[in-house]
């Protein structure tokens, strides 16, 4: 077969890989022995004679469609799972993509309720054995949350995903003579998602030495960076931005042969992506964004471009609006996620609490997969009174109004930026973790004068407004919202932001 089929013979092509006593098994002891999904894009690539990721759009989203009503016909088998869905109305499996939008979405509450205590939403049983449980880092709610894995499937994902990263994304900038290095410094312990699965996924990019090397100081990571090659380290955003401090008394020739900064959370601000190259005049600074139930979403494969790029066979990425419908190419929606290798703990539809623009797929030669740009946490989102606006918008609407009217850019000095949110006294703050904040605080309060940071956050804050409701608020409402405003300087490290237990910086934090 090669890649001139049709389109029907695309969805003949998804029929013969998941035949039609694979695709509604009636009971958890077939389940546990279904072929594994990873099986199926094997042989799918034999028979296109294509690698998968470069297989035309039409055959994947067919085979993917296939995988989903599987998926469906599988979590019915189970008591809690066939409660929920008979309750939305969802008795069968989707016959499309616009079926499938009825499936409700799943959040942090239906993952615990299903995979954590009884494990009650498991096809296979966790008796059964062959399992790997993995928590949550807790960063966002503090609450403890876990997943469960089948082990076998698991295996295909780190594999799936680390040969995808050595292929598309680290091949361009990992170069030259001598081995090639792959760090990690996520993790106090391996149980944590960020340890477990971040680091299978990078010890399966080929051609690549792996090291786990959890938290580090500033001679193990000299002593890292010693090693002959070139060199790649994924941490999270805050760990990236500390190397450059950690960086700073390391010999030339191990500096220079740092190449890739990967970053799994939120934005790394413009100030210490400046500090980065000049301590590494070599590193470029790439997305990594993963989540508890999804161990790779999407990958920055150029350091130029922001848009990440999910790894084709991997999980169903989905953008939708507040009704679950997929938002049209260059509109903001929910990342909702779906594991398409979990054929005895499937978790229908998880939203992962995180905001994205849907942008152009990548459908010429080579790679064919969607794309999405990061936006911001769910949760990132400003209310006053009835209002609701964009935290990160509003962001970079203010960053625009001091850099015209005081000239101080934020994405020049910060470090760190958090709104804080008084509700109850009605007073919004924007603090920034900036080197010379008294300096930079005496400039923007000379030129805008007494009573400046409303007129600024009065101009700001209507271009921050969502989709829905932009045209309730103006200027003069703002004013008249009975809230102060102001942005509040403070020096490097201060204690007044306030970081999670693994030193990440929240967008918003409400006090009542």
């Amino acid at each position: 077969m090669t890649t001139t089929m049709t389109r029907p013979d695309a969805a003949e092509l998804a029929e013969r890989l998941i035949p039609a006593e694979e695709l509604s098994p009636r009971s958890a002891a077939q389940v546990a022995v279904l072929p594994p999904f990873a099986d199926k894009l094997e042989e799918c690539a034999r028979l296109v004679g294509a690698p998968y990721c470069e297989i035309r759009q039409d055959v994947q989203d067919a085979l993917v469609m296939r995988r989903l009503q599987q998926i469906v016909n599988t979590a019915l088998l189970n008591p809690l799972w066939r409660e929920r869905l008979h309750y939305f109305g969802v008795t069968e499996a989707p016959a499309d993509p616009a079926e499938w939008e009825r499936i409700p979405l799943s959040d942090k509450t239906v993952q615990r309720d299903m995979f954590m205590g009884a494990r009650a939403g498991m096809v296979v049983p966790i008796e059964h054995g062959g399992f790997e449980v993995v928590a949550s880092g807790g960063t966002s709610d503090g609450q403890p949350l876990e997943i469960v894995y089948s082990l076998r499937e698991l295996r295909d994902t780190y594999r799936i995903s680390g040969a995808f990263m050595g292929a598309y994304q680290l091949s361009r900038y990992l170069g030259g003579a001598g081995p090639r290095w792959l760090y990690t410094t996520l993790a106090d312990y391996q149980m944590w998602s960020s340890g477990t699965m971040v680091g299978g996924v990078l010890a399966q990019v080929p051609g690549i030495n792996y090291i786990g090397a959890g938290p580090v100081t500033a001679p193990v990571l000299e002593h890292m960076f010693s090693y002959p090659g070139s060199k790649a380290l994924m941490g999270i955003s805050a760990g990236i931005g500390f190397l450059s401090e950690l960086g700073a008394g390391m010999p030339a020739h191990a500096r220079e042969s740092f190449r890739v900064a990967m970053y799994g959370s939120g934005l790394i601000p413009q100030r210490k992506q400046e500090e980065l190259r000049a301590v590494y005049p070599n590193v470029s600074i790439l997305s990594y964004f993963a989540a508890t139930q999804a161990e790779c979403v999407g990958l920055q494969l150029d350091h130029e471009r922001p848009e990440l790029s999910t790894v084709p066979g991997l999980h169903l990425v989905e953008i939708v609006d507040e009704h679950g419908r997929a938002v049209a190419e260059g509109e903001e929606g929910e990342l909702v996620v779906t594991r398409l290798h979990a054929h005895e703990t499937p978790l229908l539809r998880l939203k992962l609490g995180d905001r994205v623009v849907r942008r152009a797929p990548l459908d010429g030669q080579g790679l064919k997969t969607g794309r999405f740009e990061f936006a911001g946490r769910s949760g990132d989102t400003l209310h006053l009174n009835d209002s609701q606006y964009s935290a990160v918008v509003a962001q970079a609407s203010l960053r625009a109004e001091l850099h015209r009217v005081a000239g101080v850019d934020l994405d020049r000095v910060a470090l760190d930026v958090q709104f804080v949110n008084h509700r109850g006294s009605r007073l919004l703050v924007l603090l920034v973790a900036a080197d010379d904040a008294e300096r930079l605080a005496e400039k923007a309060e000379s030129a805008l004068g007494p009573g400046g940071w409303r007129g600024l956050f009065a101009a700001a804050l209507p271009r921050s407004l969502s989709l829905f409701n932009d045209r309730e608020a103006t200027p003069e409402s703002i004013e008249a919202s009975g809230y102060d405003f102001r942005v509040t300087f403070v020096p490097r490290g201060s204690q007044e932001i306030e970081r999670t237990s693994v030193g990440k910086v929240p967008l918003v934090r409400d006090r009542m």
